[in-house]
């Protein structure tokens, strides 16, 4: 995490989602403008772009602002702390494979008409962070079947429930692994593993404790949205996916108490 953070708020903007899941939400869901400036100025982001990603955090919903004189409180809305909740227990929990699949699949039909960006956009994140995979147009399967009703709810928000299809299903004929590696891009999810545990095998990029867990916790939180967690029968023989999920369960354990200390040091951290 560099200065290469400087040259927008949308690489801000998730940087901030890191920061208001690691540290505000755990403690009491509120922090200053300052606090927020001081943090983004170590990870190598620019006050300007700081303050827009705040901006437009708000404006999305997740965060209200409140003047308190000359300085503002960012508090996170019961919406944010969903999201983040909800973030939380995918990221943290994340294996890098799924244990005890029962052979059964989820497949959804949703299609989104080409010139409807913003529904297709919505579907294709939100359904990839619920573990799907893409095979072909408008056909997502997931070897996730209890995750139906977090579909649904997905489909609706994308207003694509009342044209959609869910099915429950057993794989019955066919190349299962070409299937597979039209939905996933499993060579690239493997890489980032490996980049991910070079980068934090040793004690991290950084000696600072606020940037060293920042770091952690923003490199892991976007394996959940690229890894559906295959069951280990169906993943390459060589899959790193577990061991950097132990990897990241080692160090966020050693350093979350440092890196959360030295927030609460920041000026008006809460």
């Amino acid at each position: 995490m560099s200065r290469r953070h400087a040259a927008g708020a949308e690489s801000a903007r998730g940087l901030l989602f890191t920061l208001l899941g690691e540290f505000v939400l755990p403690s009491g869901g509120s922090a200053w403008t300052a606090a927020f400036i001081e943090a983004f100025d170590r990870l190598g982001v620019e006050e300007k772009a700081a303050r827009q990603a705040l901006m437009r955090t708000a404006a999305d919903g997740w965060l209200t602002s409140r003047r308190v004189g000359r300085r503002t409180l960012w508090t996170l809305t019961s919406d944010g702390e969903r999201l983040l909740t909800e973030g939380a227990e995918r990221i943290y929990g994340f294996q890098g494979a799924q244990v005890g699949w029962d052979g059964r699949w989820m497949v959804v039909l949703a299609r989104a008409p080409e010139t409807d960006r913003a529904t297709r956009h919505l579907l294709r994140t939100r359904l990839s962070w619920a573990g799907f995979g893409s095979p072909a147009p408008g056909v997502w399967i997931t070897t996730h079947p209890d995750r139906a009703a977090e579909a649904e709810r997905i489909l609706a928000e994308a207003g694509a429930l009342d044209e959609a299809q869910v099915f429950l299903a057993e794989h019955r004929l066919g190349e299962l692994g070409r299937m597979i590696r039209q939905a996933w891009d499993l060579d690239a999810i493997e890489q980032s593993y490996e980049d991910f545990s070079a980068e934090f095998a040793g004690d991290g990029p950084s000696g600072d404790p606020l940037v060293r867990l920042t770091q952690l916790v923003h490199a892991w939180r976007g394996f959940p949205s690229r890894d559906p967690a295959l069951p280990v029968e169906l993943l390459p023989a060589r899959w790193s996916g577990a061991r950097a999920a132990q990897l990241f369960r080692r160090r966020h354990a050693a350093w979350v108490a440092l890196g959360r200390a030295e927030w609460q040091r920041l000026p008006e951290a809460a």
